[in-house]
């Protein structure tokens, strides 16, 4: 009778009631679209196989707040999908590109294994660090937290408690700046 009670509802109904068989049902359903939207915000395949598994485990966590009365299943499953693969997004532009340094200090050691700063490097952030020298204090502020913390335009807003035109603003001269400055840098040369 329990059996039959739960085939008369939804894959996520189901799922929220403890149905392992709406598990593997949902993912037989929604993994082409899961699958789709991972890999469309997703560097590689094997980054995109981590999205989805992250997103079926949402899916399996939050099933119990599906409301059929609100949208379909599918629009749930894909709205829930595209959150998450936006949070995956924002926590990877605001993680350094480690890599691609380690390899090259990796291949510029001195003698007793320490790491050298290459000098492209050093001479590239001499130059970064002299135009932001030269901005004012907003721009400058508002340069920072948007590429170093990979803050939005309207989390910088809110946190620097400034319109959120002052920040665009600030943000494409501040850029400006910096673009002419590294170009007359680079003319130098």
């Amino acid at each position: 009778m329990w059996e039959a009670g739960l085939k008369s509802l939804s894959l996520l109904e189901r799922i929220a009631a403890g149905d392992e068989a709406a598990v593997r049902g949902c993912m037989d359903q929604y993994g082409g679209l899961v699958w789709t939207l991972a890999r469309r915000f997703s560097e590689s395949a094997a980054d995109a196989e981590d999205a989805s598994q992250e997103i079926f485990l949402e899916i399996w966590k939050s099933a119990a707040r599906f409301d059929p009365e609100r949208g379909s299943e599918s629009v749930f499953v894909t709205t829930l999908a595209r959150r998450r693969l936006i949070d995956r997004l924002r926590a990877r532009k605001r993680r350094p590109p480690t890599e691609v340094y380690d390899e090259v200090e990796g291949a510029n050691t001195v003698a007793g294994g320490e790491a050298a700063e290459p000098a492209f490097f050093t001479s590239e952030i001499a130059s970064a660090e002299a135009a932001l020298a030269e901005l004012d204090a907003g721009e400058r502020e508002t340069l920072l937290l948007g590429i170093v913390e990979g803050m939005t335009h309207s989390e910088i807003a809110t946190h620097t408690k400034r319109p959120l035109g002052t920040v665009k603003t600030q943000l494409r001269r501040g850029l400006e700046k910096v673009r002419r400055k590294l170009r007359e840098d680079g003319a130098d040369d």
